[in-house]
C-alpha cells in the first residue's frame, strides 16, 4: 500500500444515508462532547467536491471549467491533496461512481484504502431524491434511471451519479477494492449489529458498547432533524425545504403511485432481486395494479 492510500470512501447515491453515516462515525471516533454538529461534519470527513481543494490543486486560483476532461484532470490532483490532508486513514464522502472518465479513474486506486457503500431501496429513495433535486417524483425517476446522470456545481466541479442500479453495481463489484456495504434499512431497524459489523469486521477496531450506544442515540433521525431546525444545514441544496424530511423505510407506499412503483421495479429488477428480495412481492402486487 502506498503512503497516499489513506482514503476510506463513504460512497452512496444521494439521499442514501451518507450524512447519517458520517455523523455516526464522528460521534463514535471523536471524544465525547467534541463530535461535530451537522454543519461541522467537514471537520471530521472531507468530500470530493470541496472547492478549496480544487483551488489548491489549481495553484490557488478558483477552478472553473465546462470541460469534463479538465475537471477529471484537476480532480486527480485535488484527490491527492485530500488524501494527504490527514496523516492516516480518513473518511471522504463521494456520490460518484467508481468508473473511468476520459481514461482516468474517478476513484483512483492510488489514494484509496477501502470503501463503505451506503445503499437505500429505490422506492423510498425516489421521493427523497425528488426533494433533493427540487423536482417532481417522475422527473426524479427519470434521473435515477439515466445512465449518464451528472450533477454540476457552480464552480465547475461535477459528480457522476449515473443510474441507481449502475451505481450500486459498479461499487459493489469493484475489483480489488476492500468494500463493506450497509443498507439504510438495516441502519434503521438494527443499528447496533449493523454498526458493530462495520467497526469490528471491516474497520478492525474494537467496539466500545457504551460509546456505540451514545453515537447511535446522538445521530437518530429525530436528533439530526432537530439540529437542522435549530442550526440549518449548509449542505442542503438552496431550493430544498428540509434535508432531513422523513428518514423512514416504507414511506414509498404513501409517496408513490402504482405506476411509479412499476417504473422503478421494472428499471431495477435484477439489482432489487440481489439486494432487496424482501420487497419484490409487495412492489409486484402494487405495480400490477397500475
Amino acid at each position: 500500500m502506498s503512503d497516499m492510500q489513506r482514503i476510506i470512501w463513504l460512497a452512496s447515491y444521494p439521499k442514501s444515508g451518507n450524512t447519517w453515516m458520517r455523523s455516526l462515525l464522528a460521534h463514535y471516533f471523536m471524544p465525547k462532547g467534541q463530535a461535530p454538529n451537522i454543519n461541522q461534519l467537514p471537520n471530521f470527513t472531507t468530500g470530493d467536491v470541496r472547492k478549496d481543494f480544487f483551488k489548491r490543486a489549481n495553484g490557488g486560483k478558483p477552478f472553473v471549467t465546462d470541460s469534463i476532461e479538465e475537471w477529471m484532470q484537476m480532480r486527480i490532483k485535488a484527490l491527492r491533496l485530500i488524501a494527504l490532508s490527514k496523516p492516516n486513514h480518513h473518511f471522504v464522502k463521494t456520490h460518484c461512481q467508481t468508473i473511468q472518465i476520459c481514461g482516468l479513474d474517478v476513484i483512483p486506486p492510488e489514494v484509496t484504502a477501502a470503501a463503505i457503500y451506503m445503499m437505500r431501496n429505490p422506492f423510498d429513495l425516489a421521493p427523497s431524491f425528488a426533494r433533493h433535486q427540487n423536482c417532481d417524483i417522475d422527473t426524479a425517476i427519470d434521473r435515477m434511471t439515466n445512465v449518464e446522470m451528472m450533477t454540476k456545481f457552480d464552480q465547475g466541479i461535477y459528480e457522476f451519479l449515473g443510474s441507481w442500479d449502475n451505481h450500486v453495481n459498479v461499487w459493489t463489484n469493484a475489483p480489488g477494492l476492500p468494500l463493506h456495504t450497509v443498507r439504510y434499512e438495516d441502519m434503521l431497524t438494527k443499528p447496533g449489529p449493523t454498526m458493530r459489523a462495520l467497526l469490528q469486521k471491516f474497520l478492525k477496531v474494537p467496539v466500545d458498547t457504551p460509546k456505540l450506544s451514545y453515537a447511535i442515540k446522538s445521530t437518530s433521525f429525530d436528533a439530526m432533524r432537530k439540529q437542522e431546525e435549530k442550526l440549518g444545514f449548509a449542505e442542503r441544496p438552496p431550493e430544498m425545504k428540509r434535508f432531513f424530511a422523513k428518514g423512514q423505510a416504507g414511506t414509498w407506499r404513501e409517496d408513490l403511485t402504482p405506476a411509479q412503483v412499476a417504473r422503478i421495479r421494472e428499471a431495477f429488477l435484477p439489482t432489487l432481486k440481489k439486494w432487496y428480495p424482501e420487497m419484490l412481492k409487495e412492489t409486484g402486487e402494487v405495480a400490477a395494479s397500475a
